[in-house]
């Protein structure tokens, strides 16, 4: 009897693609991210007291009320379950200083998600990062609440505490504007001034490695992206400890640059990516005006992501082999 005639013909299903399927979920996937962010949740409340997690909650609250209110109006299934509000607020939130009105954080989160997700469609349809998003309309809008940043320790009263310390400048703008090093177990423990998310590089590194370990991120991006930063501070002269350890490297190249929608999925691309968000950061760090270039780094990659794919997709597999080659 031939193959075909033992073949069970009603087991096969005809279906257009992806045929490759696993039980990974978007869910699962954003669960992932909010716990690896928790040691970073833990060092900003631990730092700089309560108030912290109030403005976190701000942004999440922002974020939840915008997609939900969005979504309603567009007579669409409300996807809040999926996670990716609550993690579009937490990482907002660990970009902000931490004794931000509670409004401003409110905003910030409404505008990542509407303008950053909804705008474009949804959750995979975005084409920038929804929390720098939120951000940079932040700063353009209220440069001066989000750039007065305060040093540890918080009074831990619960609401309108009184901050303990007075106002100081981030260790990237003390050592572009005053050339002070900050040292660098500080940086590495977190006890300085800066935003939430920030201060404690320990914090962010835990993080990372448990996504690098669950398989929720890809090593390329961030390998690349704080190679590329450290080989340029080497050569420039710099720190380059100091470099990886001061304001949002860690955060950036762990829980943003790697978002799966803004990012390119080849593997060459990654590679690409991550050195091309290396080399804004250093140069905006190092001659721009601004003391910080994570936000625009991967804002500015994010919008090449479709011409790094272009250029970086693999050779389909009996295509493309020239005249007279085997």
């Amino acid at each position: 009897m031939s193959v075909e005639e033992n073949l069970d013909r009603s087991a096969l299903t005809v279906t257009s693609s992806p045929h490759l399927k696993d039980k990974t979920r978007n869910r699962g996937i954003m669960l992932d991210v909010a716990i690896a962010l928790l040691p970073a949740v833990a060092a900003a409340t631990y730092f700089f007291g309560t108030w912290a997690l109030v403005t976190i909650a701000s942004c999440i609250a922002g974020a939840f009320v915008a997609e939900a209110g969005i979504m309603a109006a567009r007579g669409k299934d409300i996807p809040l379950g999926d996670g990716s509000a609550l993690v579009t607020g937490l990482l907002l939130g660990l970009t902000l200083p931490p004794d931000l009105p509670i409004w401003v954080g409110f905003l910030g989160g409404a505008f990542g998600i509407g303008v950053g997700k909804a705008i474009f469609g949804g959750l995979g349809l975005n084409m920038f990062n929804p929390a720098l998003v939120g951000r940079a309309f932040l700063v353009a809008s209220f440069p001066v609440l989000l750039t007065s940043f305060r040093w540890p320790w918080n009074s831990g009263a619960w609401m309108g505490a009184e901050f303990d310390a007075v106002s100081t400048a981030t260790p990237l703008a003390l050592l572009k504007f005053s050339a002070v090093e900050t040292p660098a177990m500080e940086l590495f423990l977190g006890n300085v001034g800066g935003s939430l998310g920030e201060t404690s590089a320990l914090a962010l590194i835990i993080g990372g490695m448990y996504l690098l370990f669950r398989g929720v991120i890809n090593w390329r991006i961030p390998a690349s992206y704080i190679g590329t930063v450290m080989l340029l501070a080497l050569v420039g002269g710099d720190d380059p400890v100091f470099h990886l350890l001061a304001g949002g490297l860690l955060l950036g190249a762990f829980f943003m640059a790697t978002d799966y929608v803004t990012s390119p999925i080849t593997a060459r691309g990654k590679l690409v990516f991550g050195f091309g968000c290396g080399l804004l950061t250093y140069v905006i760090r190092s001659f721009g005006g601004y003391p910080e270039g994570v936000l625009y780094s991967i804002l500015l990659m994010n919008s090449a992501v479709p011409l790094i794919e272009r250029f970086t997709r693999p050779r389909v597999f009996g295509t493309g082999v020239k005249t007279g080659e085997s």
